[in-house]
């Protein structure tokens, strides 16, 4: 359910997204749980010890929260909470959603919906300009194309759609522009379209980033056009993570001869949509039922509090290989409610990390 936040459950609401060992799964069971940010701020200690934890929690302090806020101010971006009605709700369907985001430019194009075209870095001049043509012929058809703005297919794929609207989204901060070469890019979308990043401004990039960067591609897209991808690539992460929200995903082929053609083609061999123009992306599309929203959290009445000999029982069944949380309750034949909270606890005390789609793995 969506609500408006006041400027104090603002400053609480990214006080808790920044706070240590808080990740996106771990940030909506808090909410589920407590409802206010406030009220989760305050009990984060007390999680953090019963998980395990000695040292204490960083937790960002309210001056350090309104420095965020005043930085994103200054660059004349806007922060969107995940719980708030100008939140894309494509991205607010996922489980969980990114808490936030923010967002540099019209945000109004956020609303609409989109077509993911990504592909590789060093990409072939055929690649790029059918990348560039068919964002072209997308924006005509009223998608907007949303790509990671790098190097080769992404940089293709923005100018392509120029016209008509396209969607960055960076790794680092809403302000972090690369490759540098890109700014002309960057400045332009912005005025033609969005950016966004989950990342406060001023963050530079690092490796672990784009993993979330691309999560956030592709759950703001109703599908995922990968052009030209080797087979260990960045492109193929946004396709898996596409089809595991339950999105469309196509794969332009290629020459067997061309190492760039590998990741695609190998998509096309596991059943991704063959893509030769806009009509196959039409194609597929086609009878595709809008988001709906969410109405209902995992829960909202505090569970029963798990004990020690829980917490220890579900940290020894936990393993470097992500297991389901459903299994774990299966495993332990504890309430669901009591084992959520004791995994969020193991969580918060870094012992655990909750991941995407249900699944749970030791740290």
């Amino acid at each position: 359910m969506t609500r408006a936040l006041s400027d104090a459950q603002r400053r609480d609401w990214l006080r808790l997204v920044r706070t240590e060992n808080v990740g996106s799964v771990t940030f909506a069971q808090l909410i589920a749980r407590f409802g206010e940010p406030s009220l989760a701020l305050a009990a984060l200690p007390d999680l953090a010890r019963r998980g395990g934890r000695m040292a204490s929690l960083k937790i960002p302090s309210v001056a350090e929260a309104e420095r965020e806020l005043a930085a994103g101010a200054a660059l004349g971006a806007r922060m969107l909470a995940a719980c708030e009605p100008a939140f894309p709700l494509p991205l607010a369907t996922l489980d969980p959603p990114p808490p936030l985001l923010w967002a540099r430019g019209d945000t109004r194009i956020l609303s609409r919906p989109a077509v993911a075209i990504v592909g590789a870095r060093v990409a072939s001049a055929a690649a790029q300009r059918f990348a560039r043509g068919l964002a072209a012929e997308l924006g005509q058809a009223g998608f907007v194309v949303v790509s990671g703005m790098a190097r080769g297919i992404d940089a293709a794929a923005h100018e392509g759609a120029m016209a008509s609207g396209t969607v960055a989204v960076l790794g680092g901060g809403v302000d972090d522009i690369y490759p540098p070469e890109h700014r002309p890019l960057y400045d332009r979308i912005r005025e033609a379209g969005c950016v966004v990043s989950e990342n406060e401004p001023g963050r530079i990039a690092v490796a672990r980033d784009f993993p979330r960067r691309n999560r956030i591609i592709a759950g703001l897209s109703r599908a995922v056009v990968v052009v030209e991808a080797e087979l260990r690539s960045g492109s193929l992460i946004t396709a898996r993570l596409a089809g595991e929200q339950g999105r469309e995903v196509l794969a332009v082929p290629g020459s067997p001869l061309d190492p760039r053609a590998r990741g695609a083609n190998d998509l096309l061999r596991q059943g991704a949509a063959i893509c030769e123009g806009i009509d196959d992306i039409l194609r597929a599309l086609e009878g595709l039922r809008g988001f709906e929203a969410p109405t209902a959290t995992p829960y909202r009445d505090a569970p029963a509090e798990p004990d020690d000999g829980l917490r220890k029982r579900l940290a020894d069944l936990l393993s470097p290989t992500p297991v389901s949380r459903d299994e774990l309750v299966r495993a332990t034949g504890a309430p669901a409610p009591m084992v959520f909270a004791a995994l969020t606890e193991l969580a918060l005390a870094g012992r655990a990390e909750l991941l995407p789609g249900g699944m749970v793995a030791r740290i």
